[in-house]
C-alpha cells in the first residue's frame, strides 16, 4: 500500500536523521512545499567545527551546545540557496525546542509534523497556536522504521 504523503516525508526525515553527529538525539527535518523537497537538517556542529562524534559532547545545563538543530539546518540551507520556506511544511523526527519553535515561525512554515513527542514544551505549543500554524503527530514504530 502507498503510503500517505505525510508518512513519505516523515519516513524520509527519519533516514536524514542518521546523518546526525551528536548522539544524544539523532534529529532529522525535511522542508517541503507542494509535495517536493525543498531542504534537509540534520542536528550537527556548524561547518568546519568538530562534531560530537569526534570531540565529545559540550554541554551548557543539560544541553549539547555544540550543534545546530536540524530544523534550523534546513531553513540555513534554504536561505543559503535562496529557497523560501514560506508556506511549508517542516517534517521533523522529534517535536521541536523553544528556539526552532521561534525559527520556523519566523521562516513562515505552515505546518510541523513529528513523530517523537522528546521534550514538548508548553510555551512552544502556545507559540505555535498563536501563529497559527498546524502541529500533527504521526503515530510510527521507530523501531521497525529504523532497523
Amino acid at each position: 500500500m502507498r503510503p500517505s504523503w505525510d508518512d513519505y516525508f516523515i519516513k524520509i526525515s527519519l533516514a536524514v536523521a542518521e546523518r546526525s553527529t551528536c548522539d544524544r538525539a539523532h534529529v532529522g527535518a525535511v522542508m517541503v512545499i507542494d509535495k517536493r523537497i525543498l531542504t534537509t537538517g540534520f542536528n550537527g556542529s556548524p561547518s568546519g567545527q568538530g562534531h560530537c562524534d569526534n570531540e565529545g559532547h559540550l554541554l551548557v545545563d543539560g544541553h549539547c551546545v555544540r550543534t545546530i538543530h536540524a530544523e534550523t539546518n534546513a531553513i540555513i540551507q534554504a536561505a543559503l540557496h535562496g529557497v523560501s520556506t514560506k508556506g511549508a511544511t517542516c517534517y521533523v523526527t522529534h517535536f521541536p525546542c523553544i528556539q526552532c519553535t521561534k525559527t520556523l515561525i519566523n521562516a513562515g512554515v505552515a505546518r510541523v509534523v513529528y513523530v517523537n513527542s522528546y521534550r514538548v514544551d508548553d510555551n512552544a505549543m502556545a507559540f505555535f497556536e498563536g501563529a497559527g500554524i498546524e502541529l500533527k503527530q504521526i503515530e510510527i514504530d521507530l523501531e521497525t522504521e529504523v532497523n
